[in-house]
């Protein structure tokens, strides 16, 4: 079995830091990547950072210059450092993994049972 367990939400006023962790523990073969999601109320649930096994990022345009996405491939672990943050950033946190058990060929996605993550004006 294969489990992301995220931590690091919580309340934080406008201008505030945080940073998030996901460690995905279980038999695992291989990560392809892993990445955070958000999703607000009424919302879609949506890309925030994602970040590749050769270490490649991406970012959502809203949080560009503002997050900064890191992994620490030893421990299976990804991280979110989120700066300067905005009302607008208040949403659950959902950690993503697409990766390949031990002894499977295929890779398949896996999602973090979410954090929240509020920011007061």
């Amino acid at each position: 079995q294969v489990q992301l367990v995220e931590s690091g939400g919580g309340l934080v006023q406008a201008g505030g830091s945080l940073r998030l962790s996901c460690a995905a523990s279980g038999s695992i073969g291989s990560i392809d990547r892993m990445g955070w999601y958000r999703q607000a109320p009424g919302n879609q649930r949506a890309l925030v950072a994602g970040i590749t096994s050769g270490s490649s990022t991406n970012y959502a345009d809203s949080v560009k210059g503002r997050f900064t996405i890191s992994r620490d491939s030893a421990k299976n672990t990804v991280y979110l450092q989120m700066n300067s943050l905005e009302p607008e950033d208040t949403a659950v946190y959902y950690c993503h993994a697409i990766l390949r058990r031990s002894g499977s060929f295929n890779y398949i996605e896996y999602w973090g049972q979410g954090t929240q993550v509020t920011v007061s004006s």
